[in-house]
């Protein structure tokens, strides 16, 4: 296998950040790292922000600034008969694309953990500085190679949304980097608000989402959502991405009253669709060979 970190299985997958230097903009914030208690531990006096992201460096929320980023989500649906040397052909190839272009700031991707109804069976999660850079990346000839050769080859189908966030303006928060990014559960979830529902319903449903993971920072390390700007797949009109520290601690989230209600009352009423899918990160190795 020819990169680092990489996983032996891809049932694991690989989280890699890839260091950029940025300008000079406003970045986000960190919500310092107190223990979790059913969802009722964070400060009263914290305001709500529509991202998070969990980070002990800096009790000062008055004073963090905040970093535009662009995120990028790929879904795929593999052929029933992929083998394990044709799904590792993919998926090396897919992560080796970080290296032919300029912009890439962050990459995970692995197979999805469970099975879904829309039948996906892969996934792949990259950051990138700026809208400049994603559409450079739909260009890259040597990305368009590898969808070709490596990718479509092996699938028979395939979803992408695109959004812009802002995560706290802090290194090891914009390239995904640190003990805290080395392993963990990557959380996709993909939503289509009802048309009436955008704009106030639907940023209301999702900031009640995002006072949930200021509450929860011993559960989450990072959450980012924006409106899809894809052009090529429209079905989802927002994308979600939550990185949790472990198995455990999305299964304690996802399973929670609080979760539940949020989704039954905030958000069920105005979703016309959602798709929501989960794979674990574990790097093994360090080496590139």
């Amino acid at each position: 296998m020819g990169f680092a970190m990489q996983c032996s299985s891809y049932g694991t997958c690989i989280s890699i950040c890839v260091p950029h230097r940025f300008p000079q903009t406003p970045l986000s914030f960190h919500v310092p790292a107190y223990h979790w208690n059913r969802f009722k531990s964070a400060r009263k006096n914290q305001r709500m922000m529509v991202l998070c992201s969990v980070d002990d460096r800096s009790n000062n929320l008055g004073s963090q600034r905040k970093r535009k980023i662009v995120e990028h989500v790929c879904l795929l649906k593999a052929k029933q008969d992929l083998s394990e040397d044709e799904e590792n052909d993919m998926l090396d190839y897919l992560y080796t694309t970080q290296y032919q272009m300029g912009g890439v700031v962050a990459i995970s991707l692995g197979r999805i953990s469970a099975p879904n109804p829309e039948r996906y069976t892969h996934a792949l999660f990259m950051r990138f500085q700026k809208k400049e850079n994603l559409e450079k990346f739909y260009d890259n000839p040597f990305y368009l190679k590898v969808l070709k050769d490596h990718v479509m080859t092996y699938c028979h189908g395939l979803t992408n949304v695109d959004y812009e966030s802002e995560v706290a303006d802090e290194m090891l928060s914009i390239f995904r980097k640190g003990e805290e990014f080395n392993h963990g559960v990557e959380f996709v979830l993909l939503i289509s608000f009802n048309e009436d529902a955008l704009g106030n319903q639907a940023e209301h449903a999702l900031a009640s989402l995002a006072s949930m993971m200021l509450e929860s920072p011993s559960l989450i390390v990072q959450f980012t959502h924006g409106l899809n700007l894809s052009l090529s797949s429209k079905e989802y009109t927002h994308g979600v991405v939550i990185r949790f520290r472990s198995v455990e601690a999305f299964e304690i989230f996802i399973n929670s009253k609080e979760y539940k209600n949020a989704w039954h009352y905030k958000f069920q009423p105005i979703v016309h669709k959602s798709f929501s899918l989960h794979f674990s990160v574990d790097p093994v190795g360090t080496e590139i060979m």
